[in-house]
């Protein structure tokens, strides 16, 4: 797989995932054996699924857009912007992905409040 190839796939399954398409992201790229260092639930491949379809049915409308994405040899970081749906908070989230050939096996995620007064006028992206 090329680092293009597995970005695509990374961008992919963040977004189909984010859109409520959670089962068929998770049949299209993730492997059976896939773990996750996701604090808040058991680290296996269900529990995150079933969280995700959880998060999605709660907040169908979030908007989800990747803003960055860097493969290295078997690994894909994604950086992207969370806005909630009928609220002023938005996040950061940083995705880190490890393959086995085309299928996800490995996740972790960090997020991060944009704060609304920053002064950075940079921002986060």
């Amino acid at each position: 797989m090329t680092k293009t190839d597995l970005t695509t796939i990374a961008t992919g399954f963040l977004s189909m995932c984010a859109a409520g398409d959670v089962r068929a992201a998770y049949a299209r790229h993730v492997a059976d054996g896939f773990v996750h260092h996701n604090p808040w639930f058991p680290a296996d491949r269900e529990s995150l699924l079933v969280a995700m379809e959880e998060s999605a049915a709660q907040e169908p409308n979030k908007a989800f857009t990747v803003k960055q994405a860097v493969a290295s040899g078997d690994r894909v970081a994604t950086l992207s912007h969370v806005e909630r749906a009928g609220s002023a908070k938005a996040y950061a989230a940083v995705h880190i992905l490890r393959f086995e050939g085309d299928r996800i096996v490995e996740l972790w995620d960090i997020a991060q409040e944009i704060p609304v007064d920053s002064p950075n006028a940079l921002g986060m992206f």
